[in-house]
């Protein structure tokens, strides 16, 4: 699966890496991030149950008509409040931030940010 000198496998071997460590419970789930070039994705993870108790990305209707596009900063932002506004619907107010192997900088940081000020805990 990990090929020589790629990026993305690097990016793998330090999520798998991470991963060991990191680990959503039902009192306290995991916030997971990906990015892709064009899009965002966060999704809260109960990996007790293996369940994805909450989501958001730049793709979801309801979002696409206020974000000009999805792979920047600023919608990074708007998929972490949203996340945390689902979030803390159904009452899930602490989380343990997963970031993908990704460097905690740019877009994975401003999801962050926007789900700290929505009210996430981390």
């Amino acid at each position: 699966m990990l090929r020589k000198h790629k990026k993305n496998d690097a990016r793998l071997k330090r999520h798998y890496r991470m991963r060991k460590d990191v680990v959503g419970t039902a009192e306290r789930p995991r916030l997971n991030v990906f990015r892709s070039l064009n899009n965002i994705y966060a999704q809260i993870i109960n990996d007790e149950t293996s369940m994805t108790l909450v989501s958001a990305s730049t793709l979801d209707k309801e979002l696409r008509a206020t974000i000009e596009k999805g792979g920047n900063i600023e919608a990074a932002k708007l998929i972490g409040k949203e996340v945390a506004k689902r979030a803390l619907a159904k009452g899930i107010e602490k989380v343990v931030f997963d970031r993908g192997g990704y460097i905690y900088h740019g877009r994975i940081a401003a999801v962050a940010e926007g789900a700290r000020e929505a009210g996430l805990q981390f």
